[in-house]
């Protein structure tokens, strides 16, 4: 029995898989940029072409939504650091 390979998304399509089937603003340029810096879906590489599974990018979007909220201050806070005046590093 022949096994079927999963689908390996461009980046292109994998930003509009985010935005069309979670509702994530996503860019080309941002998974690009998160393939720098980290924190983004995990890829693969064809040559010099990042590729994307579906099943990641799913893990992905969901790793990004937080649990139910009933209030704008109940929203986790974001991890961005801070210097001892308070000004974002």
């Amino acid at each position: 029995m022949p096994t079927t390979s999963p689908k390996l998304l461009r980046r292109d399509d994998a930003a509009d898989y985010v935005r069309h089937k979670w509702s994530i603003p996503c860019s080309r340029g941002l998974l690009a940029k998160l393939a720098v810096t980290g924190g983004g879906p995990v890829f693969r590489r064809a040559g010099k072409w990042p590729l994307y599974q579906e099943i990641d990018l799913d893990a992905w979007a969901r790793s990004k939504i937080s649990g139910p909220l009933n209030k704008t201050s109940d929203a986790p806070v974001s991890h961005v650091e801070k210097n001892e005046k308070g000004s974002t590093i």
